[in-house]
């Protein structure tokens, strides 16, 4: 008789809080490098803060336990970008990605049409969402409608360019191209931004490579790659695993008394301490310096909860998504 196949082995997760920026390396799609850091780490609870394409690097921020709280805070920060927009070559994807589907001639341009090109597009303005995007209609991703050659019309989106300047001019194999350094607001589409470089020299385009520099608020923080992150013995607390609170680094400071601490966990209103500085909301800490939650001026000159980040904490009332 044959013996019997040994059980699975059941991966125990364990409650892990805080902030990984990944350095995500190409080929991976945000949720895979995810996924792989998430077991690195034993995480219970886990997700990421904006997504990358797998044909893309750089930040991504992924959020354990109580930070995945933050998301939805990080998820509508300034971005930065270094990109490369390939010329003459537009794909069916809007980047390297994707299949050609139009070759043409690039005009001769020097860097006086290539700058105003570039202001056209600065500041505030609107942009058409590329069809391979995750976009949803009808609770279908655009992607998949875009694999099937279905086109929908997509409403421009209010969005702004607060930087866009040339860092260099090479060439793609035989194709001339343009690397770009982008810092812009929540729903820019690079790709889009490539083809619409491409469409003010008179001429097609597409992205050929693209890295995000960096995430508000952790611009000029250092990244972990991978590799350095599973080549970690597993530990409490790598170095690598930033706090909590780093997601709201802006906002000022209160700390609380123990009686305060178990109000506001219970989801209480608290009185706003005197020479509190006006700001739209505050970060909490208990006496011991623990990170609870963020709070918000409510009626009658008190403190409400906004969001709490300790585990197991009630509220007297619905608690409000930051945004």
């Amino acid at each position: 008789m044959e013996p019997a196949a040994p059980a699975p082995v059941r991966r125990r997760w364990r409650a892990v809080d805080g902030i990984v920026l990944l350095d995500k390396p190409q080929g991976l799609s945000s949720t895979q490098a995810l996924q792989r850091v998430r077991r690195h780490l034993q995480a219970e609870k886990a997700g990421h803060a904006g997504t990358l394409d797998p044909m893309a690097t750089g930040m991504l921020p992924l959020c354990f336990g109580q930070a995945t709280k933050a998301c939805g805070a990080l998820l509508g920060r300034r971005k930065a970008y270094s990109a490369t927009v390939v010329l003459g070559v537009a794909t069916d994807t809007g980047d390297a990605e994707g299949l050609p589907v139009a070759s043409v001639e690039v005009p001769t341009f020097d860097d006086d049409r290539l700058e105003r090109v570039l202001a056209s597009l600065r500041g505030a303005r609107t942009q058409v969402p590329p069809m391979y995007s995750a976009l949803k209609r009808n609770g279908r991703p655009l992607y998949e409608l875009a694999r099937q050659g279905v086109e929908v019309e997509r409403e421009a989106r209010p969005i702004t360019i607060e930087s866009l300047v040339v860092t260099g001019r090479s060439t793609a194999g035989d194709t001339p191209a343009i690397d770009i350094e982008v810092v812009c607001s929540k729903g820019t589409y690079i790709r889009v931004l490539a083809e619409e470089i491409a469409a003010g020299l008179g001429t097609r385009g597409h992205l050929g490579a693209l890295r995000r520099l960096w995430v508000d608020p952790f611009a000029g923080s250092a990244m972990v790659t991978l590799d350095e992150i599973e080549s970690t013995a597993t530990e409490p607390r790598p170095a690598w695993l930033a706090p909590v609170d780093d997601a709201f680094p802006d906002l000022p400071r209160l700390v609380l008394d123990d009686l305060a601490t178990l109000h506001l966990c219970q989801g209480r209103t608290l009185v706003r301490p005197d020479g509190l500085p006006e700001a739209a909301q505050f970060r909490v800490y208990g006496a011991d310096g623990t990170f609870l939650g963020l709070v918000e001026p409510g009626p009658g000159d008190r403190l409400q909860v906004l969001r709490l980040f300790v585990p197991g904490a009630g509220t007297s009332g619905p608690v409000k998504k930051v945004e």
